[in-house]
């Protein structure tokens, strides 16, 4: 039987589910613009070899059977539905041309669980599971505005919904810590978070969607994971295909996944460390502290936390106070 590495390394093959070239730890990040001359090679390359489209759903149960559950999809159900997705009574275009040239990659880590139907938990995964360690910078893929900045504790945890100029929405789940706010603009490859583990999650990861109008498109129908690029200057919106992954070299994801464990060994983690690592169960209030600032940077919720400190969700927090974290 093969080991669940192998299985994954063996998807990335055959899905173009793989990452970056570079490392986030041990190399220089890389700004959008750096990308060019990779991204021009890999559009030559394109052009010669030709752009498969393989459907993900028939790959998924056998190769992916011991993963967790997926998250719930935050535009269709739970208590903040309504406010997450504001498409519900739009008409969405047959077919749309999306400018994703200017780009960045989230993180770098390679993809440890593909966008796909899950039988075994009859529910979509409408994203693709990055490998990161905790803490890691997560970054904007496009340039845009921060819509939303959230909890969710059935399956996102902390989560960010940010709204680009080329009107994507991009999503980041699993979030240890927060880095902007809300109606904030950023730039492609801006800090916005830091990866974590909060939510419904067995380990540090962060969950990244594409989304149009509510829609939620195959990350790797947009980017090259393995060649951490897209795969063309566009990307063509249709409601036949946006499910569908695009691959040109399927032989240089699994190849990347190597490359990335070497340059980035998994780091030691211990489920409840709190987001700055520390493993602590108490947290020292510091200037500017708020109960849901707390909540937000440790994976938990205000309500627990008034609750193990005796205190109600208006009380005024002094600066070296001490708080339960659990």
């Amino acid at each position: 039987m093969l080991s669940r590495l192998a299985k994954i390394l063996l998807c990335g093959a055959a899905l173009c589910i793989g990452t970056g070239v570079s490392a986030q730890d041990n190399l220089e990040y890389r700004l959008p613009a750096s990308h060019a001359m990779s991204h021009d090679n890999l559009l030559a390359n394109q052009g010669n070899a030709g752009i498969s489209v393989e459907n993900t759903s028939k790959y998924l149960e056998q190769l992916f059977e011991e993963e967790e559950e997926p998250e719930f999809d935050i535009y269709t159900e739970g208590w903040d539905s309504q406010r997450v997705n504001c498409y519900g009574n739009v008409t969405i275009p047959g077919n749309v041309t999306i400018d994703v040239s200017r780009f960045s990659m989230p993180h770098p880590g390679y993809i440890t669980s593909p966008y796909g139907y899950r039988r075994r938990f009859r529910r979509m995964h409408k994203g693709v599971d990055l490998k990161i360690n905790m803490g890691d910078t997560i970054r904007a893929a496009f340039d845009g505005r921060v819509r939303i900045k959230n909890y969710e504790r059935r399956g996102y945890g902390n989560y960010l919904v940010v709204r680009h100029t080329n009107d994507l929405e991009t999503v980041y789940g699993h979030l240890s810590g927060f880095l902007v706010e809300p109606d904030q603009y950023v730039k492609a490859g801006d800090p916005i978070g830091l990866g974590g583990n909060t939510g419904r999650s067995t380990g540090p990861h962060l969950h990244f969607e594409t989304r149009y109008m509510g829609y939620a498109i195959n990350p790797c129908a947009i980017f090259d994971f393995a060649n951490q690029t897209t795969h063309t200057d566009t990307y063509t919106f249709s409601k036949d295909t946006y499910q569908n992954a695009r691959n040109f070299s399927p032989a240089a994801n699994s190849e990347y996944a190597k490359q990335y464990l070497k340059a980035n060994p998994p780091k030691p983690y211990v489920r409840g460390k709190s987001a700055a690592g520390s493993g602590s169960s108490t947290y020292r209030v510091r200037k500017g502290d708020s109960l849901s600032k707390i909540a937000s940077r440790n994976g938990t919720t205000v309500a627990r936390l008034c609750r193990l400190n005796g205190l109600k969700t208006t009380s005024k927090l002094q600066i070296g106070q001490k708080i339960k974290l659990r």
